[in-house]
């Protein structure tokens, strides 16, 4: 990996309409670089285009062939929230309707400025539709940043990545004599042009690099029958967190005892349980400690695009990031539920436990494509992403919830990611059991499960899996 720390003492200027704004570091904007660069000027003219979508299966392009090359787009946070209907609702056929599809992650909008050209692409924060406060990229964005080593050395991505708050945006727009609300509702139509903004931005940014290795850890139990022994079904759980970052009331160290301390322990006693089996599952099972994924996935894409067996042969990924600490509850969330059968295989554990399986309370933060599961599902390998469940025993409706925005609000990514008094670890035990059975029931089954029909996975799959068959 490579690793770019950015000089925080950099500011960024726009300039243009005979006004300049000035934008702080960490306060108004952050930014980076993935050029394995010593600096990077960035000195272009600015255009806003919308979401920054180009989906053809939506009839949606906020591009309009507007040639952005050399320019600095400017974007809003997740999908467009498109409505229907008086009064008006979500659009449950656009992007997902409440549920964020991968146009409104960010790395879809930095994948789509390097493809157009763009010198720069800046995203504008808001908590709501991005599910998680300023604080949160402030601390994210501001230290050191890794990718994998590309052989370009990452000459093919936009100058600069970055994003702009949300109050320091409407700074900006009123200067251009723009109405940044008024933009925003243009935005959600189809028929949206991108938008000249006649300000330029102007950011030098000097690096501090560092080329490193890190590792992802990997056990293997190997399967008991003859055939299948060849076929792999995968637990996941990323080691990473954020180490020494921005101090918090005082606090540098950021712990990870939820994000991801829990789960690399879930992960070793569900193999300690596969290790214990008297005869091992029909396939071979594999554990995955992965490295990076705070970083963007990294350790997890590593193993994607570099696997120790052949991904085609892959059944099935099960992946743990941050288990629950609360309780035992009713029902256990499936992230992106009804993309795979899985969903029939994780309904069935859970029933067997007295549970219920239920989707994404909150789909609109696209947690799908947050974590380690999302670099097997790209390469069509079926993911179950599991998170903790709302419904507490023995506490009020709206308990659970309050306790996820809670930990959202005070301690993601934050260094009070700590082990706290009130923790109650039977919801963890149960959930690992749980997954310790949909594993099982994967490794055990006479098929491997498949995607459903309108996955944006399925295609890989069948591709990989006629490669396969060609071999």
């Amino acid at each position: 990996m490579v690793g770019i720390r950015p000089d925080p003492s950099m500011e960024m200027t726009f300039a243009g309409h005979g006004k300049t704004v000035h934008a702080a570091f960490r306060d108004d904007f952050v930014a980076l670089t993935r050029r394995v660069s010593d600096s990077v000027t960035l000195d272009a003219e600015m255009i806003f285009v919308g979401y920054g979508v180009q989906a053809p299966e939506y009839k949606w392009d906020d591009f309009k062939g507007t040639d952005v090359k050399g320019k600095v787009i400017v974007v809003l946070v997740n999908d467009p929230p498109v409505t229907k209907g008086n009064p008006p609702v979500l659009d449950d056929a656009m992007f997902g309707g409440k549920a964020m599809t991968y146009y409104g992650r960010w790395t879809y909008k930095y994948e789509k400025a390097a493809e157009l050209g763009a010198a720069g692409c800046l995203i504008v924060h808001e908590t709501g539709p991005a599910g998680y406060p300023w604080e949160v990229v402030r601390n994210s964005w501001s230290g050191e940043s890794f990718s994998l080593l590309s052989a370009d050395k990452g000459m093919s991505r936009a100058a600069v990545e970055g994003w702009i708050s949300h109050e320091k945006a409407q700074e900006l727009f009123t200067a251009a004599g723009l109405d940044y609300e008024k933009l925003k509702q243009q935005a959600v139509s189809p028929d949206f042009h991108p938008v000249p903004m006649g300000m330029n931005a102007h950011l030098v940014i000097h690096n501090t690099i560092r080329t490193i290795d890190s590792h992802n850890v990997i056990a293997k139990r190997t399967g008991s029958d003859p055939v299948l022994k060849n076929q792999y079904v995968i637990y996941s759980a990323h080691w990473d967190h954020f180490g020494i970052g921005p101090p918090v009331n005082g606090d540098n160290i950021y712990h990870g005892a939820a994000d991801n301390a829990s789960g690399s322990a879930a992960l070793l006693e569900i193999a300690r349980a596969y290790a214990q089996l008297k005869t091992p599952p029909r396939r071979t099972m594999l554990f995955i400690s992965v490295t990076g994924e705070e970083q963007g996935l990294l350790g997890s894409e590593y193993y994607a695009t570099h696997p120790l067996y052949p991904i085609a042969r892959t059944a099935a990924n099960i992946n743990m990031d941050g288990m629950n600490t609360w309780g035992r509850t009713h029902d256990i969330i499936e992230i992106g539920m009804g993309k795979s059968t899985l969903d029939e295989v994780a309904a069935e554990a859970a029933k067997d436990q007295g549970r219920v399986i239920v989707p994404d309370a909150e789909p609109e933060k696209g947690l799908y494509y947050r974590s380690d599961h999302f670099s097997f599902a790209n390469v069509g390998v079926p993911a179950f992403d599991p998170d903790s469940g709302i419904d507490y025993l023995g506490k009020p409706p709206g308990w659970g919830m309050m306790k996820k925005e809670e930990y959202t609000a005070n301690n993601y990514h934050k260094p009070s990611d700590v082990i706290k008094p009130g923790w109650d670890l039977s919801g963890a035990a149960e959930d690992s059991q749980l997954y310790f059975d949909i594993g099982d029931h994967v490794a055990n089954a006479d098929k491997m499960p498949e995607w459903k029909a309108g996955a944006e996975f399925k295609a890989i799959r069948e591709a990989s899996l006629k490669s396969q068959t060609a071999q």
